[in-house]
């Protein structure tokens, strides 16, 4: 009777100490991470960069359709993003100016707009309690 293998076995997730075992496990791993890639960019028509360093730092990339276009369109939706959250901070640092001191002191827009503020908060908060099951009701 043939003797049959082990089979498959589980690998052990810490860094190999075996050089030439951990160059032989690299190549193997990044190409079935690239192979993974491809399949993604072809079933869902998904735009994908990859950037692997090995162990020697020596880099490989997988892009479709190209690495360095892919990368720049993330880097320019990163850049606009970051953009838009200064923005949005802006605005929010320049609203709370009307909520600082006392409210005696306010005007009677500042004080329209503090309460619509409010209104508006309350609002929030009820439907996310009622989104969530917590009860609030309007």
């Amino acid at each position: 009777m043939a003797k049959r293998s082990k089979g498959r076995q589980k690998v052990d997730m810490v860094k190999m100490q075996n050089e030439s075992n951990l160059q032989v496990t690299f190549s193997k791993r990044r190409a079935g991470l690239f192979k993974k890639a491809s399949d993604l960019c072809t079933l869902c028509g998904a735009e994908v960069a990859l950037v692997v360093f090995s162990p020697g730092c020596k880099p490989y990339s997988f892009g479709h359709p190209n690495v360095n276009e892919t990368i720049d369109k993330y880097l320019d939706f990163a850049l606009n993003l970051k953009s838009k959250l200064k923005n949005t901070n802006k605005n929010l640092e320049s609203q709370q100016e009307y909520f600082r001191g006392p409210i005696e002191k306010m005007n009677y827009t500042e004080v329209s707009m503090l309460k619509e503020g409010l209104e508006y908060l309350l609002l929030k908060v009820k439907n996310y309690g009622t989104e969530r099951g917590y009860g609030y009701e309007n």
